[in-house]
């Protein structure tokens, strides 16, 4: 007896301007339907289709934005080379759930005269804000300015960007926007390297060098199971993995995963966070210790 095949979902509806796209979220509202959003800056892979399907699971409307957002690349950053394939991302995004795209021009989100940027405090200072001067304004810009053109929704983000993540949920909680937000769990190559629209850059022999990665984050992590404590040391332990295969490192560090402290001693938890270039690719990666799973468990 055999079952027959589910049809296909249709390709996701795509809108390019925000008067359509809040209305599309205002009707679903009415109709007593709940909003997700998944913000993306496209060149989709299975890490973002996770989080769209996760969406999926706490809301029947499923927006995705893809926008690859200038203000937060610094001066000699990817932005003109950042993958940009919107056909293959709709044809990835049907199946994973999504309904809508929203899909702007740059003049749709910043407006000439555009003057305005939203700051998070103590939380952009370390990690990526001290390497990457401006990031998190531009981050946390563009995503309130997604939650005002979406309005009540849930809102699911990758752990993998763990303190884009803890600015996010700053920046909405004082600015009281009306939307749950929801971290997903890093998703992996089989191999263990966390998934990135950036690993397209790799080389084959740079890809093999990045796992050098995640082999540091599991040492650190299979050695804070055994009892190990002393924050130090758990970043040596990664760095060593590292320093030999990093054509740069920016930092690995471990810090409390509430408020990104320095630590030199961990309680009960903390994230230990690597940045680092393999050839002239910078790769980020985290995980935190006394709740994620080691990463290559």
């Amino acid at each position: 007896m055999s079952s027959t095949p589910l049809p296909p979902r249709p390709s996701p509806r795509v809108v390019r301007s925000v008067r359509e796209l809040r209305a599309v979220c205002d009707e679903a509202r009415a109709r007593g339907l709940r909003v997700g959003l998944v913000p993306t800056m496209g060149a989709l892979h299975a890490g973002h289709l996770a989080l769209v399907r996760h969406a999926r699971q706490r809301a029947e409307l499923v927006v995705t934005s893809i926008f690859v957002n200038p203000t937060q690349f610094g001066p000699g950053e990817d932005f003109t080379r950042y993958p940009r394939d919107l056909d293959g991302d709709l044809r990835k995004l049907a199946p994973a759930g999504a309904d809508l795209v929203f899909a702007p021009a740059p003049e749709e989100l910043y407006a000439p005269g555009d003057d305005t940027r939203v700051h998070v405090g103590a939380l952009t200072a370390p990690l990526e804000g001290a390497h990457r001067p401006g990031h998190f304004d531009g981050v946390a810009t563009v995503v309130a300015k997604l939650f005002a053109a979406v309005g009540p929704c849930v809102a699911v983000f990758g752990r993998k960007d763990y303190q884009q993540l803890l600015v996010v949920r700053r920046m909405a909680r004082d600015l009281l926007a009306p939307v749950e937000i929801i971290g997903h769990p890093i998703v992996r190559e089989p191999d263990g390297l966390a998934m990135s629209s950036r690993n397209a850059y790799l080389s084959t022999e740079e890809r093999a060098r990045a796992l050098a990665i995640v082999r540091g984050l599991d040492a650190a992590a299979r050695q804070f199971a055994s009892g190990e404590r002393d924050a130090r040391e758990l970043e040596r332990l990664t760095r060593a993995s590292i320093e030999a295969v990093a054509t740069s490192i920016d930092y690995v560090e471990a810090r409390d995963a509430d408020t990104l402290a320095p630590l030199t001693a961990i309680d009960v938890r903390a994230v230990l966070a690597v940045a680092c270039r393999v050839g002239t690719t910078r790769l980020i990666d985290n995980v935190v210790l006394g709740e994620d799973p080691r990463p290559l468990a």
